[in-house]
């Protein structure tokens, strides 16, 4: 009879936590790609690409808080299996902001001119990755 009062309020305990536990399918910020972004919304999103110019999308649930940030483009190097630093762009946003396109401007070019699979990393003012997205070019 002790054992089946421990496994009942053990099944209750479960059950509170369960029904109090918050489930959500985006729990951080989202980094994808595409060819650009219009007024119209993104154009050609995929994670595969030729070379050239592309836009970097990050979206997410909640203001991201950062106002001075850097994508990062590390290539990697099948020679030794590691991702090598590839080249890196700082930018300035608001700290509402959830929903950023990172594009081609004068201090910063987005392009990428070697083939290759890059792991692109948002930063915040400390270095740390926010967010991160994996890409291939052809």
């Amino acid at each position: 009879m002790k054992k089946l009062n421990l496994l009942l309020a053990f099944s209750l305990l479960t059950l509170l936590l369960g029904y109090t536990a918050r489930l959500s399918a985006q729990n951080t910020p989202v980094l994808y790609f595409c060819e650009r972004y219009t007024s119209d919304g993104e154009v050609n999103i995929s994670d595969r690409f030729y070379t050239g110019y592309l836009t970097v999308m990050v979206k997410s649930d909640y203001a991201l808080g950062l106002k001075d940030v850097s994508l990062q483009f590390d290539k990697y190097n099948c020679r030794t299996g590691k991702f090598d630093y590839y080249k890196k762009f700082d930018f300035t946003v608001q700290p509402d902001m959830k929903y950023i396109y990172f594009e081609r401007n004068s201090e910063s070019d987005m392009r990428f001119d070697d083939t290759g699979i890059y792991r692109v990393f948002l930063l915040d003012n400390h270095g740390k990755t926010v967010t991160s997205g994996l890409i291939e070019i052809i």
